[in-house]
């Protein structure tokens, strides 16, 4: 009878393990669910949408579904994603205004802890919703000026909200490469990150103006005045709150080949990861640029 008792018991053991580990093995691979939101654009969606679904996908940490909104001019009332069923939006869309029921819907996810990545152009939308213009802290073109909030840069060493300046808010000289530089080195997205390192020739936005509250410069790239920039290091990496939410603001990724620039891809999949949970697993990898040259992958 005791051998009887023992073997169960240690029955009971193996099982019990085996379901600890299990567990601990399917929450360490869980992968979190990403949302690109496309369909307008000043730039190319149809070519950058496959490319930043791959940079996510090839992490392992992400599944990736696309919501592709009707064409500019179209109806809009029944573009309603399920936001809540994912872990963090993906927005690479710049075009007409979402109906009310959306932008609610949107405004209610990200109060509630949900995650945003604002990827380029997307930060030319909607200059008129204003929970929006929130999320992302600073946007440019689309009639943006003064009125509509401080100019946002780095100079000194230090974070810099300018509400004297007046002018217009979104500007870019010349593609061309520049270096990134990093100035958190330890938040979780940039934390292992070399302090510079060189991107590919893209647009280099500037001059971009908001409310720019909650927000946190991560890395700023200098707007050469020989490239018709405007002599100051411009933000290309942010992070916002808003409300229990958080937002990734990357202002690099012209088009599909920016967005296969190792320095953009780093920053990118690991702010989309840390905008969805709060935190980083994703490693710096081995082919990071340094300030030489910029790494692409290709094809």
């Amino acid at each position: 009878m005791k051998i009887r008792q023992g073997l169960l018991m240690s029955v009971f053991a193996a099982v019990a393990t085996a379901l600890i580990f299990s567990t601990a093995f399917a929450e360490e691979t869980a992968k979190l669910k990403a949302l690109i939101i496309d369909g307008q654009n000043n730039h190319n969606w149809r070519e950058t949408t496959p490319v930043l679904k791959k940079d996510l996908e090839d992490t392992g940490r992400f599944t990736v579904d696309v919501a592709t909104s009707p064409d500019h001019g179209q109806d809009m009332s029944q573009f309603k994603p399920n936001f809540a069923a994912y872990d963090v939006i993906v927005m690479n869309y710049n075009g007409d205004d979402w109906c009310e029921e959306t932008k609610k819907a949107f405004e209610e996810y990200m109060k509630n802890g949900g995650g945003m990545v604002s990827f380029h152009a997307a930060d030319n939308s909607f200059t008129n919703w204003a929970e929006y213009n929130k999320m992302i802290a600073v946007g440019g073109w689309g009639g943006r000026n003064k009125a509509f909030g401080p100019y946002l840069y780095w100079k000194d060493g230090k974070q810099v909200v300018d509400h004297e300046t007046n002018g217009t808010g979104g500007n870019h000289g010349a593609q061309h490469e520049f270096l990134v530089e990093v100035r958190d080195p330890d938040h979780p997205i940039t934390k292992g990150l070399p302090l510079k390192f060189r991107h590919c020739r893209d647009e280099l936005y500037e001059q971009l103006r908001g409310p720019a509250e909650n927000v946190k410069i991560l890395a700023t790239a200098w707007a050469d005045p020989k490239q018709r920039g405007d002599g100051r290091h411009e933000p290309q990496l942010m992070v916002i709150s808003y409300g229990k939410g958080r937002v990734f603001h990357i202002t690099m990724g012209h088009a599909g080949i920016q967005c296969k620039s190792v320095a953009f891809i780093v920053p990118f999949v690991r702010g989309t990861e840390w905008a969805a949970t709060g935190e980083v697993t994703i490693p710096v990898p081995d082919d990071m640029p340094g300030e030489d040259k910029p790494v692409m992958r290709l094809p």
